[in-house]
């Protein structure tokens, strides 16, 4: 798998699968750019020989993927919340008919409002919760300037985090399923921990 990866990691096609992933999973979050981010990452510390304790030579390798993962998720955002925002009368009537929906909004343009964007930074973790806040900022018709910024924080935390772990783990455990799969875990109990978080809020 990882010789498979880091294949690619020299070529611009792991960046386009990387992007392409992390820019669909907010209409898709069933998509495994989470997944995909962490392999492409320890293939890259495998492939500069951070595995074996070396001094890494590809860094660059590791810092593109970062803003890759980045820009594909803040473009993500963006879509979503133009695509919400341009939803009109019909967005409006389906979120009419959910309390469930109507309260999450209210509370989410009020956070947005206050510059309290961290609730972003949190739902870029939890599964669906990217999805949820674009669409949501987008269809409460919040001003980019309030979103986008907090939305650019969000997607540099999620790609940095995701590639340390990648990195970090392939360091540590060397290039291997164990390493892939104590870093997959640690991306899930930051996703438990910020939806925690993020039902503590007050209302």
């Amino acid at each position: 798998m990882f010789e498979s990866v880091g294949a690619l990691i020299g070529s611009p096609w792991i960046y386009a699968m990387v992007a392409m992933s992390v820019l669909l999973d907010v209409f898709l979050p069933v998509l495994p750019s989470g997944v995909l981010v962490i392999m492409a990452a320890t293939a890259a510390a495998a492939g500069s020989g951070a595995a074996t304790g070396q001094v890494p030579d590809e860094v660059p390798d590791i810092l593109a993927l970062v803003l890759c993962a980045t820009t594909a998720s803040v473009l993500g955002d963006l879509v979503a919340y133009r695509l919400a925002w341009r939803g009109g009368a019909r967005l409006d009537r389906a979120i009419a008919r959910s309390r469930r929906l109507t309260v999450a909004q209210e509370r989410l343009g009020a956070v947005l409002a206050h510059g309290g964007g961290a609730l972003v930074v949190l739902a870029r973790f939890v599964p669906a919760g990217r999805s949820v806040v674009s669409l949501g900022a987008g269809a409460t018709k919040r001003r980019a300037r309030d979103f986008l910024p907090w939305s650019a924080l969000a997607g540099l935390s999620w790609a940095a985090y995701s590639v340390a772990l990648g990195y970090f783990g392939a360091h540590w455990l060397g290039a291997t399923w164990l390493a892939t799969g104590v870093s997959l875990l640690a991306l899930s109990g930051a996703g438990a921990a910020a939806a925690y978080l993020m039902h503590r809020r007050p209302a």
